[in-house]
């Protein structure tokens, strides 16, 4: 098989490596029973749990399942901490069979799932975890721990292109452009309030963020702020929320010709096609790229630390890693500042491999490395 290999804060067995230590080094994820055969396509981490999806639209979940953000758990597997700190198919209902999951974002107690349609088209929304981001209806379970299916969204004839999430708030952009949101918005992070909010700010049903000014192709989830951008060609950028650490005055107006964007809780990374990576916001434990980057092809913001994928096949590191999640090579207080840590390179990997994806979290790492024929050695 393919492997998914993860390192960093484990506290929760987040990590699904069979324990509650945290790692400075990859280690091979675990799952109970048996592994996905196709490529893991997407990683989602909140504060104490991790999601999992697949190309073929199927989702796992390791870590803290207490607040609900892992879907339905059956509470009578997994008893010993071997098995319960393993990857575990996700459940978002034992009454009906749902579509393939198509995007998945989490916050730091919740779970948002795109899911398809009879029709291939992402269309149905769940939510599970928390109240924040739990949607308001009349079958809602009030401790947010039974997955509830949005009604009336996404709109008619649109669907949804990519979920994204800050601590407690989550944006959904959809196919004609638009982006709505819901959860927290209380530092307007998802727009203007209104007197139909509740006293903190909370947004029950996704609404849709006006004043944008052009159509948004991808959206990133700070702490308390949202990036959106429009599609490369464009790429006019519009930053919603709370200012601290310059998130929008320190914003550029545009990065045309993108090919990634990523948030941390505190900064905004965009990645050109040239390979280079234009980032602001907080760097007060070294998050923002240090200097003399080489070009790279993939980017993954964690919540204060980054990893970063080489043309030449190294997985990059910088930032707060005081758990581990940033490799074992630290200064004081957990800092990789002005420099970085090579955490995996393909010129240790057996001929035929490549590394496929990488993500961050809530101080995880994840690293997913293909094997020719499907074998990893």
């Amino acid at each position: 098989m393919n492997g998914l290999f993860a390192l960093g804060s484990n506290g929760s067995g987040q990590l699904g490596i069979g324990h509650k230590e945290d790692v400075s080094v990859p280690k091979q994820v675990e799952f109970l029973g048996e592994a996905p055969e196709e490529e893991i396509v997407q990683i989602a981490a909140g504060g104490n749990h991790t999601i999992i999806l697949t190309e073929a639209g199927r989702a796992y979940w390791a870590g803290d399942a207490s607040s609900g953000a892992c879907g339905v758990v059956d509470d009578s597997t997994g008893k010993g901490e071997a098995e319960a700190t393993k990857f575990r198919e996700l459940v978002l209902s034992t009454s009906e069979r749902l579509g393939p999951v198509a995007h998945v974002a989490c916050t730091w107690d919740s779970s948002v799932f795109a899911l398809e349609d009879g029709n291939g088209k992402a269309t149905q929304v769940y939510t599970c975890g928390t109240a924040d981001t739990q949607a308001a209806s009349a079958d809602s379970d009030p401790t947010g721990k039974t997955p509830v299916l949005l009604s009336g969204f996404p709109p008619p004839e649109t669907e949804v292109t990519g979920l994204a999430a800050g601590f407690r708030h989550v944006v959904a952009v959809l196919d004609n452009g638009d982006v709505y949101g819901w959860g927290n918005g209380r530092k307007g992070q998802l727009g203007e309030t209104d007197d139909a909010d509740d006293s903190k700010g909370v947004i029950r049903h996704p609404r849709k963020i006006g004043g944008v000014g052009f159509k948004v192709a991808k959206a990133v989830c700070c702490q308390y702020s949202t990036c959106l951008i429009g599609d490369p060609g464009d790429g006019r950028i519009l930053v919603l929320g709370a200012d601290k650490w310059g998130l929008k005055s320190a914003s550029p107006a545009e990065v045309p010709n993108w090919s990634m964007i990523s948030a941390s809780w505190g900064g905004v990374y965009i990645l050109q096609r040239s390979g280079a990576l234009i980032a602001w916001g907080r760097d007060d434990h070294g998050q923002l790229p240090p200097l003399g980057l080489p070009d790279l092809e993939s980017v993954a913001a964690g919540s204060e630390h980054v990893l970063a994928l080489t043309e030449d096949g190294d997985v990059l590191s910088w930032g707060w890693g005081e758990h581990g999640n940033c490799g074992p090579h630290t200064e004081k207080f957990g800092d990789v500042k002005g420099r970085w840590n090579v955490l995996a390179s393909l010129k240790h990997l057996p001929e035929g491999s490549k590394i496929t994806a990488i993500a961050a979290g809530c101080a995880t790492s994840w690293i997913y490395i293909a094997i020719e024929d499907g074998l990893l050695l």
